[in-house]
């Protein structure tokens, strides 16, 4: 979002997207917002933002198209973004945690985030290393690690604590 009034305006009400170059954004920025496709369509879906191919404007109905063929297990990771943003929480990718989200109650600068969550189909299987190796790493950063298992139109959240 090139547009500074507009992408302050998304950022400061709801902490979407992230301002090119500005890590910590502590007041109004002068940079463009980086959204991503979770945000986009997210926006698009409650008619806050128009995206566009060129000169072409795309439907939320494709850029879930255009996502879907570009990131594995989209349509469930979005249920899952969708569901927490609905929840009044504010989702940001945690690829850099081994995460598909990091998931904050107030939202960044305001407080650390309390939860890191993977999203998994139902049915899927989970191997115990891949369990303890994700609770280990939330605990690291101290955070609860959370499964959001998709399956039949419903989500259902699994977190995990480790004892000391």
């Amino acid at each position: 979002m090139w547009d500074e009034e507009e992408a302050n305006s998304l950022y400061w009400n709801g902490f979407f997207g992230s301002p090119l170059g500005v890590e910590k954004p502590r007041g109004k920025f002068s940079a463009p917002l980086i959204l991503d496709f979770f945000e986009g369509l997210y926006l698009a879906r409650k008619g806050r933002l128009r995206a566009f191919s060129g000169t072409k404007e795309l439907s939320p109905e494709e850029l879930m198209r255009i996502a879907s063929s570009r990131i594995e297990g989209f349509g469930e990771k979005y249920a899952v973004y969708e569901d927490l943003r609905e929840r009044g929480f504010v989702v940001i990718p945690a690829i850099k945690y081994g995460a598909h989200f990091m998931v904050y109650e107030k939202g960044p600068g305001l407080e650390h985030a309390p939860y890191l969550v993977r999203v998994v189909g139902e049915g899927e299987g989970l191997q115990a290393e891949d369990v303890i190796a994700f609770g280990r790493l939330a605990t690291s950063v101290r955070k609860v690690a959370v499964y959001a298992v998709v399956g039949k139109g419903k989500i259902s959240y699994v977190g995990l604590k480790w004892f000391p």
